[in-house]
């Protein structure tokens, strides 16, 4: 079987799960609302006041931080695998430029207050 007809066998059988699914849960599941259940929930507890205009990015801004440099990290894992039998020096010098592009940009963000909390 090719390859596209594959993909668009597996896709089929994936909406038509999905699909069924979700029918299944309408025309199956318990419908019992209650003023309770229509309230609004955060965190286990009530709002007791209405949420601000605008929310603050700075975690958000240090979670991608985190996340574009694990990734990178977990780069570096099959790179020191392979390092020895097939890249020898060129892939060390690729390597060492691509951490120290790392090093920099680290340290852009650091000057530039990207990992401060306040």
């Amino acid at each position: 079987m090719p390859l596209s007809i594959a993909l668009l066998l597996f896709f089929a059988i994936a909406a038509g799960n999905f699909a069924g699914m979700i029918l299944l849960s309408t025309l199956v599941g318990p419908r019992r609302p209650n003023p309770v259940k229509d309230e609004p929930f955060e965190c286990g507890s009530l709002p007791l006041a209405p949420t601000p205009g605008r929310l603050h990015v700075r975690f958000y801004r240090v979670a991608m931080l985190f996340i574009v440099f694990d990734i990178e990290t977990v780069l570096l894992y099959p790179w020191a695998v392979i390092y020895r039998t097939e890249l020898g020096l060129t892939g060390l010098i690729e390597m060492g430029l691509f951490v120290a592009v790392l090093f920099y940009g680290l340290g852009y963000v650091w000057l530039r207050g990207g990992l401060e909390w306040d």
